[in-house]
């Protein structure tokens, strides 16, 4: 079940002209697929969807729609949100993902919360920042998730201000995430690079720090520690940094923005 992140607040940076221009870091240190919104419904009709949701979209999206019609309730509606992520189509994920929510908010399930932290995270997926904000909104505003869930909600909304140019909200955000989903190298990556965007050095070091220690081995954290390590004139770091980014991910966006950091080091020929 593969909804992407996207690092909102990851942006093109530049550096002093004694270093590198930060690049920009365009990948997560994980794909993260949509939460589950509380427990799933015992049904082997649930399980059978959420696994052709999962593993052939087109299907699933046939599957949900069927059982919809059938009385299937939030439930169907939740595998088709997955189903649509799967499939790409972001949009109706969302949608599908809200119209769970407003069902369950009607017959006071608890689960509506969740499922609208998963309408925020396709929403950003979709790159549509107002309305994942709204979505996210709600979830909070439920008062109904606790632990990893509540952390991570707190980080998509991070995500969602960063969008919306609102950083001092996000650091807020990102702060309250750390309570809960501390352990996530996302967690840190994001916090890193809000820092380093609001010229917080010594904050974007000591959070990238524990970025890399987590997940040291992931190509948009390394981009980001040459990010930082550029802006704080280490040109020495940045280049190992986004040498290493090049070569753990040399097609994927993170490996690209570092090659580009890179190239500015290969001396021009002489006319």
């Amino acid at each position: 079940m593969i909804l992407p992140l996207l690092l909102l607040a990851a942006a093109p940076q530049t550096a002093p002209q004694t270093a590198a221009p930060a690049a920009t870091a365009a990948a997560t240190p994980r794909e993260a697929g949509p939460r589950e919104a509380g427990p799933p419904a015992p049904t082997d009709r649930y399980a059978h969807c959420m696994d052709l949701a999962a593993n052939t979209p087109a299907a699933g999206i046939e599957e949900a729609s069927h059982w919809r019609l059938a009385g299937g309730g939030v439930s169907a509606r939740q595998c088709a949100g997955v189903a649509y992520a799967n499939a790409g189509q972001l949009t109706a994920a969302a949608t599908e993902f809200e119209a769970a929510a407003r069902a369950a908010e009607i017959t006071k399930d608890k689960r509506s919360a969740g499922y609208w932290a998963q309408a925020g995270n396709a929403w950003l997926a979709a790159k549509d920042a107002p309305k994942a904000r709204a979505a996210l909104d709600a979830a909070l505003a439920a008062g109904t998730l606790t632990g990893l869930d509540l952390g991570e909600t707190y980080l998509d909304h991070a995500r969602a201000q960063v969008a919306s140019g609102e950083l001092e909200g996000a650091r807020g955000d990102l702060d309250q995430a750390m309570a809960t989903a501390s352990t996530d190298p996302l967690a840190w990556l994001l916090s890193a690079t809000l820092a380093r965007r609001m010229d917080d050095l010594p904050r974007a070091k000591k959070d990238i720090d524990e970025a890399m220690r987590r997940s040291g081995d992931d190509a948009s954290v390394q981009l980001e520690a040459g990010n930082i390590a550029a802006l704080s004139g280490d040109e020495a770091g940045a280049k190992t940094a986004w040498k290493r980014a090049a070569a753990i991910a040399p097609d994927a966006p993170a490996g690209r923005s570092a090659r580009a950091a890179l190239a500015q080091f290969i001396p021009k020929p002489a006319r």
